[in-house]
């Protein structure tokens, strides 16, 4: 049996954690430079003013009308308060599959002292408990209907309290007639569109066809969660997750950029990010992508965009030898005259940091900045993040950083943004 664990209204939740006063009230949470509404608690999707994904300044007027307290992303704090929630999990089981920031797949199929809904309210209770986060809780034979049991338990919460078991055939058959066949897990609206097409408009309409039309019309995937659906677990569970591919990032700036000092540091910053990251998967990159552009919504401002691809030297995690590299690819694409709104980096080629290669036409470094970089990534996590970093970054970051006038404090990370209580 597997049980799937999801947050509710997470972004959202956690701001409330900190804010009790907030508990009951709408709560938003803006998308990065405080640009569209990109989560809500269910206080705020009843408000049917608050549309989302739209943008702020054509409804900030409905927010602060219907009493819609609104938060800048604070994308440190939700990653500090999943790691805690993950953490819970590990001691319901060994087997635990992160599958997003706010949810995970648990193995339960060890339990045997108790009811698999008594464990599912243990493992609720004691997130809540401990983080403050409601969670809702499904536990199934396989991962499809363990997320099917998940959306039961947050649609039905007076008659589950947030808990919801799928043990039995009767169960299973209930569950699929309840299921609109566009809300299973992995099946797409076009899949879906397809399926009503020909008359299959719930999950157990689905599991009702053929294997043979299923593999036809919708691939091996679509096999696996017709599969599932009928409780045969035919997707792998993974608790370790495989290393990145591609890892990259790209923030607009809080205000438009001419100046190319500006935008090497903002871009040096970023390469810190990321080679931490390439650093934490014990990986190298081969190649390092930088691009630049400026806003494609101004009717104003002429528009430039350009990109690079930088094959390294030697394949490398080093975050001084990734800013050199990515200075040199902006000087390349850089046009002045412009105002830039973003500047992103993608690392790509990515190997195993004990499969890098020497080049023989190089000479060998004159020190190794391993331990260096290692000290700097102990600190970081430590203390918070950029507690420690390059120089090149600059000192000016608030000069170009996105725009986050709302941000809560970053509550369980940071020294100086510790939660206050007054007595």
């Amino acid at each position: 049996m597997i049980a799937l664990v999801d947050c509710n209204s997470f972004y959202a939740t956690c701001e409330q954690v900190f804010r009790p006063d907030l508990w009951g009230k709408p709560v938003v949470v803006l998308s990065n430079n405080d640009g569209c509404v990109i989560a809500a608690n269910k206080e705020a999707k009843a408000i049917s003013e608050i549309p989302m994904f739209e943008p702020v300044f054509k409804i900030k007027k409905q927010l602060i009308q219907n009493n819609v307290t609104f938060f800048s992303s604070n994308y440190t704090l939700y990653g500090e308060m999943s790691q805690r929630v993950m953490n819970i999990l590990s001691a319901f089981s060994p087997q635990v599959e992160i599958y997003s920031i706010d949810e995970a797949f648990v193995d339960v199929s060890g339990i045997k002292h108790l009811s698999l809904n008594s464990y599912g309210h243990q493992m609720k209770d004691r997130i809540f408990q401990y983080t403050g986060l409601p969670v809702g809780v499904g536990i199934a034979p396989t991962k499809v209907l363990a997320k099917l049991a998940n959306k039961i338990s947050k649609k039905r919460v007076s008659e589950n309290k947030g808990v919801f078991v799928i043990d039995t055939e009767k169960k299973r058959i209930e569950a699929l007639q309840w299921a609109d066949v566009k809300t299973v897990w992995g099946i797409g609206g076009k899949h879906a569109k397809r399926l009503k097409n020909i008359g299959v408009f719930t999950a157990y309409e689905f599991t009702m066809l053929p294997e043979e039309w299923v593999r036809k019309n919708m691939t091996v995937v679509g096999v696996r969660i017709w599969k599932e659906l009928k409780g045969i677990p035919s997707i792998e569970f993974k608790t370790m997750p495989k290393p990145k591919q591609g890892i990259g990032t790209a923030k607009s700036f809080g205000k438009k950029l001419e100046d190319l000092g500006m935008i090497q540091e903002a871009c040096s910053y970023y390469i810190s990010e990321v080679s931490e990251v390439l650093r934490n998967q014990k990986s190298c990159a081969t190649y390092l992508q930088v691009f630049l552009h400026t806003n494609y919504f101004s009717d104003r401002d002429k528009q430039y965009s350009n990109s690079i691809t930088v094959t390294l030297p030697i394949p490398t995690c080093d975050t001084f030898a990734l800013i050199s590299e990515a200075k040199k690819a902006l000087d390349a694409i850089y046009k002045p005259g412009y105002r830039y709104k973003k500047v992103g980096v993608c690392l790509s080629g990515i190997i195993p940091r004990e499969y890098v290669q020497g080049n023989l036409f190089l000479p060998p470094p004159r020190w190794n900045k391993g331990e260096l970089l290692s000290t700097f990534d102990a600190i970081n996590r430590k203390y918070g993040k950029s507690t420690v970093f390059s120089g090149l970054v600059g000192t000016r970051v608030k000069e170009w950083e996105l725009i986050k006038e709302d941000r809560s404090p970053r509550y369980t990370t940071q020294w100086g943004e510790l939660l206050r209580v007054r007595s």
